[in-house]
């Protein structure tokens, strides 16, 4: 473990998926003090031994602009270096304002009109078709006729926001990805009066293994990559990733890069795409400006993207050229054991259901052949503890740990359990990962 140095801080927002305790864990033994910032103590990544310190803030999703704020006077703080976005929120409050944080801090993300055309699907099936990136047949909800055919409705907007949805942007909900049974035409008015706006219709891509690409880039530069393929999702049908395993395959490399350099991108992304059975070639499903849920798999694969973000935020060279082992799979536990209650319980109508002893089977195998685990490992046992009560309570009721749903402890950066008293004030592609 290097030498901590406290007058160089990074600042990653806590939240429930294991991006945040990935960061903690690369940066923190490296000496750089780790500041997590969450509306909730209950954050995994509040409790690893690799945080040094937790903040208190407004939860982005019911006071965004209040969330920014709050953002800013953590950069103006004069040992925090540069911080992380782990969430569609962070990044678009980190871009909206980059010059104001760029006054304090160092911004290896997008400028905003770079974003927007990520977080605007419209636009960004736009820049792919320039790109000559292949993305499936999209078009908005009150142009789209054939609805004969097997398609889903997603929303334009990756995140809701005054600048997308307009001044009502925070009473709607833009919602996530509903499979449309083909000869039933959806309730178009419903779903823009619900949604605040109007979402997008596409045609569905019959492969719920998606593909991943990934990559840091600087002011248009590649710096980074890596890629992996989503074998299981939490649901038989797909969604968030629960088991992936690294790979390389030239042109997934080729596409992923060819839609960021039109882009011009700087900072984080992660590409995901679907592969068409029909032609063999890989379809974009949308961009992830930030770090991605998986996070954790690809550190232990060989990518450590917290560290080259730190590197290119503080202007460090990356010594070589970065690579990683494929081959390799990792896994989510309870997103493997979400996985096998959608096996048991549930019913995708576009989707054949695997048999439930070849389910269990399969996920057995692979924990024990691929025992790489994104909370679970031995160094830093509680976030995965901390995940667990927070799933516990999350599927059994307001049940935790104690009344405030708090866990009395936490271990520090030395291994040490101390008493943490009141430091909590200081279908196929369906779903994104």
């Amino acid at each position: 473990m290097h030498e901590s140095r406290d007058d160089v801080a990074v600042f990653v927002p806590g939240i429930d998926a294991p991006s945040t305790v990935a960061c903690l864990r690369s940066l923190r033994p490296r000496g750089i003090k780790t500041i997590v910032g969450s509306e909730t103590a209950t954050t995994p990544g509040a409790v690893s031994r690799y945080c040094d310190e937790f903040v208190r803030l407004p939860d982005p999703a019911e006071e965004l602009a209040a969330y920014g704020d709050a953002l800013l006077s953590v950069a103006r703080r004069p040992d925090v270096e540069t911080i992380v976005p782990v969430r569609e929120e962070d990044v678009y409050a980190l871009a909206r304002r980059r010059e104001a944080f760029a006054a304090s801090v160092a911004t290896p993300w997008p400028s905003f009109e770079a974003l927007r055309t990520v977080q605007d699907r419209i636009e960004l099936f736009a820049a792919a078709e320039r790109a000559g990136v292949a993305a499936p047949e999209t078009a908005l909800l009150d142009e789209w006729d054939d609805w004969n055919r097997e398609t889903i409705v997603k929303p334009r907007y990756s995140v809701a926001t005054p600048e997308y949805l307009g001044p009502t942007y925070d009473r709607v909900e833009v919602g996530s990805t509903a499979y449309q049974t083909p000869g039933t035409p959806p309730n178009a008015a419903a779903e823009i009066e619900a949604r605040g706006h109007v979402p997008l219709v596409q045609e569905r891509i019959a492969d719920s293994r998606e593909y991943g690409f990934f990559a840091l880039y600087d002011r248009g530069e590649a710096v980074a990559t890596f890629q992996h393929c989503q074998r299981r999702g939490w649901e038989y049908c797909g969604g968030p990733s629960a088991y992936r395993e690294s790979i390389y395959l030239p042109e997934l490399e080729a596409d992923g890069r060819a839609l960021l350099d039109e882009l011009e991108w700087h900072g984080l992304a992660m590409v995901e795409f679907l592969r068409d059975p029909r032609d063999g070639r890989f379809k974009l499903m949308e961009i992830n400006p930030r770090f991605w849920s998986s996070l954790p798999f690809t550190v232990q694969a060989g990518a450590d993207f917290p560290f080259y973000y730190w590197q290119l935020a503080v202007d460090e060279p990356i010594p070589g050229k970065p690579t990683y082992e494929t081959g390799l799979g990792g896994h989510l536990l309870r997103g493997e054991l979400s996985y096998l209650h959608s096996v048991l319980t549930e019913e995708y109508p576009a989707v054949e259901r695997p048999s439930p002893r070849r389910a269990v089977r399969e996920v057995g195998l692979s924990l024990v052949r691929q025992p790489r685990f994104d909370y679970a490992v031995a160094d830093d046992p509680l976030p995965f503890v901390r995940d667990g009560l927070n799933v516990l309570r999350e599927w059994v009721g307001d049940w935790t740990a104690d009344p405030d749903g708090e866990l009395p402890y936490r271990a520090d950066a030395d291994g040490r359990v101390a008493d943490d008293g009141d430091s909590a004030d200081a279908p196929g592609g369906v779903t994104a990962e």
